[in-house]
């Protein structure tokens, strides 16, 4: 990859209609993204710049060297560049205070019964540059004590490899601290001093409770293991078709604890896409057979 003043020079012709289609199914097949006919000025900004910096002049030419040349390397470096990696800490405030007020509360009864042990398992799926992990985290960890016999087990997933780098290190400008409430930014967020002073970071406390991985929503089997009390996939599905979608939700669904519970986004809904979830508030759901089998209990328990 060339990196001197002459890649300014480079002109790169402007995406066709054909060359566009190719990228389009490109990028469905490998991520299961589809972008609509609306996107192709997104899809040519945002790789404009590194086809200059790899000394091509034309998509096509770049698409070239991607497929024909077999880049894998390279098809990683082009889904992170498509990828939209826009989150906030604490998003959909009302998810989060189902979360803590009936969720912890639910899961902290059932241990104190016996009917769980005291562990909390979370996976974030599409974790973007990790502040919903985060969030998740300091809200658990203020709810369940580690010296108290919990443990917290977050997993953190996103297609985009710069997107997981940022969530890693746990570095951010200081202006979203103002989306932390006081309580949690004061125990767990440290603030930077010297040339870092713009800038705060996960404290370790929380940091060790998230482990972080590359995982592409669509494909046919995810490696990892064990079942999760909460899935958060926000924001994720509206950039799939409606056939990847309900392929990625069964997925989801199927990773689920019994009587565990899947975020989507504001703008999701599952109404359409499977009867496998039956949602208990708005854009949050559980399995339509693990509230079937709720009911059967109540009744036998009467």
């Amino acid at each position: 990859m060339s990196n001197d003043a002459s890649d300014s020079l480079i002109t790169v012709q402007p995406i066709s209609d054909r060359e566009f289609g190719l990228f389009q199914r490109l990028i469905y097949g490998a991520a299961g993204i589809h972008l609509a006919p609306h996107k192709k000025a997104l899809l040519e900004a945002r790789l404009s710049k590194h086809i200059r910096e790899l000394g091509l002049h034309s998509f096509g030419a770049y698409y070239d060297h991607v497929v024909k040349e077999n880049r894998s390397d390279e098809l990683v470096r082009m889904l992170d560049r498509v990828s939209t990696n826009e989150t906030h800490f604490f998003r959909e405030p009302r998810q989060f205070e189902f979360l803590e007020n009936r969720l912890c509360t639910e899961w902290s009864q059932q241990a104190d019964a016996g009917q769980r042990r005291k562990q909390i398992t979370v996976w974030s799926a599409g974790c973007s540059t990790g502040e919903e992990a985060y969030s998740i985290a300091m809200l658990l960890l203020d709810r369940f004590s580690l010296e108290r016999g919990w443990q917290i087990d977050i997993l953190a997933t996103d297609l985009s490899t710069r997107a997981l780098s940022t969530a890693r290190a746990g570095i951010w400008q200081i202006a979203k601290a103002q989306e932390i409430p006081d309580k949690y930014l004061k125990r767990f967020m440290l603030r930077g001093t010297g040339a870092q002073q713009s800038n705060m970071k996960a404290g370790q406390e929380i940091a060790s409770l998230i482990r972080f991985d590359r995982l592409n929503l669509n494909d046919e089997s995810y490696p990892i293991t064990g079942q999760f009390d909460a899935i958060f996939c926000r924001n994720v599905l509206i950039y799939f078709d409606a056939q990847s979608r309900a392929k990625v939700i069964d997925r989801l669904l199927d990773r689920l604890a019994p009587f565990g519970y899947l975020f989507v986004g504001h703008a999701e809904s599952l109404s359409c896409v499977t009867e496998r979830a039956r949602h208990i508030i708005p854009t949050v759901y559980t399995r339509t057979a693990d509230v079937a089998r709720h009911w059967v209990t109540q009744a036998a328990a009467q």
